[in-house]
């Protein structure tokens, strides 16, 4: 762990944060002058670079309690600005794009963006642009987020069975799986196994098992993330890739156990809708059973391609 950093520091960073926020004009009630908070715009900019974004993967994005952004959403929607689909594959979940209106609104404050910017830059030298585009990559490098990726196994592997090892001991699991009963499992098309990654190391792991003894279903097991990973929805995007990949083969339940002691779990599987079900299994640990209906996907792949 990294020591802690001194007051010189803290007051070096704080101070270039008074610098920044007032030569950028972000203290203004109103961004660029204009009509829209900075928060209202950058909403509006997200929503016209990934249309159909969701007001989840918002709050993820920008660190913002999920209240605000949907008051937020709320307002932009009743000026129609925004238009909010309910999403095919979780009805819980609404689809944002730009209306006609909203996508007018988005390509001026990206006009008055530039030229405030540019404004700023007409102040200095090539050099100078270069150094101070090189500096913010640089910064951005040190404070940004390391991206976070979720891989489908295909194999065994010797980190598959690290992290899981992990698991077991941290949940203090009896019926645990070897490697040969791993790779079994990965090899069954509708069974998988899936690993988080923040930048080259592994963050969590979630395994999704097809249940022979009940039609269309399958089962989440081994959802585990690193105590130095959480708070980072990395649990939200292994069962993401776990419910896609269960749709995609046709599975219409999704079954899971565990124990009360696991609360921050429960909240999450009933958050996404996960209810209380009839024991399904023979897990001596488990005391709590859980099932979520899920829709039908249109598409189909074919079992022997990568997600």
């Amino acid at each position: 762990m990294a020591a802690e950093a001194s007051p010189q520091h803290v007051s070096a960073v704080r101070e270039f944060n008074r610098f920044y926020t007032a030569r950028l004009g972000l203290l203004r009630r109103r961004h660029l002058d204009g009509e829209f908070s900075l928060t209202e715009a950058r909403i509006l900019y997200e929503t016209g670079a990934c249309p159909q974004i969701t007001a989840s993967a918002l709050c993820a994005t920008l660190g913002l309690d999920p209240g605000y952004i949907s008051r937020l959403l709320s307002a932009l929607t009743r000026r129609k600005l925004i238009r909010q689909l309910a999403s095919r594959a979780d009805a819980r979940e609404k689809l944002l794009t730009l209306t006609a209106a909203g996508a007018a609104s988005l390509a001026r404050i990206n006009a008055q963006s530039d030229t405030h910017v540019q404004r700023i830059l007409s102040d200095l030298g090539t050099a100078d642009r270069d150094n101070l585009v090189d500096a913010l990559a640089r910064v951005r490098g040190i404070l940004g987020p390391q991206e976070i990726r979720i891989v489908r196994l295909m194999s065994a592997s010797s980190e598959a069975l690290e992290i899981l090892q992990e698991y077991y001991e941290a949940v203090h699991v009896v019926q645990r799986d070897d490697p040969a009963t791993l790779q079994s499992l990965l090899d069954e098309p509708a069974s998988a196994m899936w690993l988080a990654y923040i930048g080259d190391q592994i963050a969590g792991c979630v395994v999704l098992r097809k249940l022979p003894a009940i039609g269309n279903a399958g089962e989440c097991k081994r959802l585990y993330v690193r105590p130095a990973a959480r708070g980072r929805h990395i649990a939200t995007l292994l069962l993401d890739a776990l419910e896609e990949h269960a749709r995609n083969h046709q599975l219409d339940w999704i079954y899971l156990d565990t124990y009360d002691d696991l609360k921050p779990a429960i909240t999450l599987y009933k958050r996404r809708g996960y209810e209380r079900c009839e024991r399904y299994n023979d897990n001596p640990q488990a005391t709590l059973f859980l099932r979520k209906k899920l829709p039908r996907s249109p598409r189909t792949v074919n079992p022997e391609t990568n997600q």
